[in-house]
């Protein structure tokens, strides 16, 4: 059984939806020894969150994002708003959305469809970097049918 946990850090990026499925595979090549096993990516945040969705279309993640707006009003009345308008939202968002994801890892690959991708969901005007720990278990031996 193989087991590796990394913990990386992303720039800060402008509000919306961003693709790293990349960045992740970068931080953990040992995915590559792997034939069957799980990868965890859990974010340490609670104003930003993670969704898979699809990576093809770029009118889809700003989509996403004027929908949860929509449905997250910064008008709302909070109690909690000494961080500014937009920080009770965010955890709102990062509720509905949520902070964690696990992708099934086969032959070496994430398992991920045609047109999935990884991306942090930023719901903060002015981002700071965004940490993630990654977690990786399986084994190198083939699975058995």
């Amino acid at each position: 059984m193989f087991w590796l946990q990394r913990e990386i850090t992303l720039p800060p990026m402008s509000r919306g939806f961003h693709l790293i499925t990349t960045q992740i595979r970068r931080a953990v090549p040992e995915l590559e020894r792997l034939q069957v096993g799980l990868l965890h990516v859990f974010l340490k945040h609670t104003s930003a969150s993670l969704s898979i969705n699809e990576n093809a279309d770029p009118d889809v993640p700003r989509d996403l994002e004027r929908s949860l707006n929509a449905l997250v009003s910064e008008e709302f009345p909070y109690h909690h708003t000494i961080e500014g308008p937009d920080d009770m939202p965010a955890h709102v968002k990062c509720s509905l959305v949520g902070c964690e994801l696990t992708v099934p890892v086969r032959q070496g690959q994430l398992c991920l469809g045609t047109w999935q991708g990884i991306y942090l969901c930023e719901h903060r005007n002015r981002a700071q970097s965004r940490r993630l720990v990654l977690t990786l278990w399986g084994t190198t031996e083939p699975a058995a049918d």
